[in-house]
C-alpha cells in the first residue's frame, strides 16, 4: 500500500484523484502478488508500445486479467457482503465519516 495516499481503515481502498480505488487482495502470497504486479506492469508497457488497435486491445485485456487476479477489479476479495464502492467519491460513500475526519493534508493527498 502506498503511503502517499490515504487508505480506508478496513484496508479495502485507497483514495487518489478524489476516488476510492480497490487495493490488492491482502491474502495473496507475497511471491504471487509480486508476479502479478510484474505481469501488470508488462501489460501496461505493452499498451503504450502497441502499434495496432489489435495489439492495444490484447494488452488491455492482459491489464484487466492482472487486475482481476490481484483483486483490484472483478469480484471483491472480502467476504462480509459489503458492496464494491470503487470509483466513488469517499464523501459520497460508506466512508464519508472517515473521509471528513481526515486532516486537510491527508485529504489533499487523496485528491491528487
Amino acid at each position: 500500500m502506498s503511503p502517499a495516499y490515504p487508505h480506508t481503515p478496513d484496508g479495502r481502498y485507497f483514495v487518489a484523484k478524489g476516488r476510492l480505488w480497490r487495493c490488492s487482495n491482502p491474502a495473496l502470497a507475497p511471491a504471487e502478488r509480486q508476479q502479478l504486479v510484474k505481469s501488470l506492469m508488462a501489460a501496461r508497457r505493452a499498451v503504450g508500445a502497441a502499434q495496432t488497435e489489435a495489439a492495444e486491445r490484447q494488452a488491455r485485456e492482459r491489464v484487466q486479467e492482472a487486475k482481476v487476479a490481484l483483486g483490484e477489479r472483478g469480484p471483491v476479495w472480502w467476504s462480509d457482503g459489503a458492496a464494491d464502492e470503487s470509483r466513488k467519491s469517499p464523501a459520497n460513500s460508506g466512508y464519508a465519516e472517515w473521509w471528513a475526519a481526515l486532516d486537510k493534508e491527508a485529504r489533499a493527498k487523496g485528491r491528487s
